[in-house]
C-alpha cells in the first residue's frame, strides 16, 4: 500500500538497527504518512491488529459455532462440540486463523479451568465427576444472571439433590424444547408434564448433560457451594431472587411474585411505543 516507499531501504535500516532477527509476523494497521521509523519499531514490537472474540456465559455449543462463523477474519468451518465443553470467554484471533483451532482453544481453556476448580472442590458434593459439575453449573448459569447469586443457588440445588428433592429448573423444561434457544413465550403445562432426559420436573437428578456451557463463575460456585438451609427460590420483580427454607415461605413468595407481575404486566407502554 506504498507504507513503505523503498523495500531495499527498509530492510538496510532493520539491518542497521539490528531489527531483522526480531521482526513479528502478524496484522498491522498503520498510521497514513507514518517515518520507516515508525513502521519499523511497530513491526518490532509486534503491535498487531487485535480482534477479539467473545462468547457469552450460558450460550449453547452450536451458538458459539455460529458466533465463530460470523467473525469475518477467520477462515474454515468448526464442528459443533458436545455441550458444555466450551469456556465462554473472550478470545484474540489472529486474521486467517482457523475456526477449529480457535474452537480447540475454547475447550483446552475449559478443561483447564474445570481441572483446577475440580481439584479444590468442596468435600461431600452430590455428584462424583466433572462432567456432572459441569451439568449442574450449566443450569446454574442459566438460573441467574447475577454473579453473586451462583454460590447460593448452587448450594440450593447441592441441598435438593442431597434430600432427593427434584431440581425442577425452568431452564432444563426449555432445553428440551428449543435446544438452548429462547422460547419466547411462557412455559406450557404440558411441557412441565413431559418426559424429556432434560427435564428436571420430570425427571430424578441431574439431566443427561449440560444445557449450555457455563462460565468459570459457575462452575466454581457448584464446586464451592454456599452453605445454606434453602431450597426454594423465586424471581424478585428485580432480576434477582427471593429465598426459602421452607414450602409455606416460598408460598409466600411465589405470591408477592405474582403481584409484582400483574403490576408490570398492567403497566402502560412507554410513549410513542406499541405493547
Amino acid at each position: 500500500e506504498g507504507v513503505v516507499r523503498s523495500s531495499s531501504l527498509f530492510a538496510a535500516a532493520a539491518q542497521i538497527t539490528g531489527s531483522a532477527t526480531s521482526l513479528k509476523a502478524g496484522e498491522y494497521e498503520f498510521p497514513s504518512g507514518g517515518s520507516m521509523a515508525k513502521v519499523l519499531r511497530q513491526v518490532r514490537e509486534g503491535k498487531v491488529v487485535r480482534h477479539l472474540v467473545t462468547i457469552p456465559e450460558g450460550v449453547t455449543s452450536e451458538m458459539a459455532v455460529e458466533i465463530l462463523m460470523a467473525q469475518p477474519v477467520l477462515t474454515g468451518a468448526a464442528p459443533v462440540p458436545e455441550e458444555g465443553s466450551i469456556l465462554p470467554e473472550t478470545y484474540e484471533v489472529r486474521r486467517g486463523e482457523d475456526r477449529a483451532e480457535v474452537l480447540k482453544r475454547m475447550m483446552q481453556a475449559r478443561d483447564k479451568v474445570l481441572a483446577e476448580l475440580w481439584s479444590q472442590r468442596q468435600e461431600g458434593l452430590p455428584f462424583s465427576t466433572p462432567q456432572e459439575a459441569v451439568i449442574l453449573a450449566s443450569i446454574v448459569e442459566k438460573e441467574t444472571g447475577k454473579a453473586e447469586e451462583r454460590p447460593r443457588i448452587a448450594g440450593l440445588f447441592v441441598n435438593r439433590m442431597r434430600t432427593g428433592m427434584r431440581l425442577q429448573s425452568d431452564p432444563t423444561i426449555i432445553y428440551g424444547v428449543t435446544r438452548g434457544r429462547p422460547l419466547g413465550r411462557a412455559i406450557l403445562q404440558s411441557e412441565i408434564d413431559a418426559v424429556t432426559p432434560y427435564n428436571t420436573y420430570a425427571i430424578d437428578g441431574l439431566p443427561v448433560g449440560p444445557i449450555a456451557n457455563p462460565g468459570r463463575d459457575s462452575l466454581a460456585a457448584v464446586l464451592d457451594p454456599a452453605q445454606t438451609d434453602e431450597v426454594y427460590f423465586v424471581a424478585d420483580g428485580a432480576g434477582g431472587h427471593v429465598f426459602a427454607k421452607t414450602y409455606e415461605e416460598h408460598q409466600r413468595n411465589v405470591a408477592r411474585w405474582r403481584v409484582i407481575k400483574q403490576k408490570q404486566q398492567a403497566a402502560p407502554a412507554p410513549a410513542g411505543k406499541g405493547k
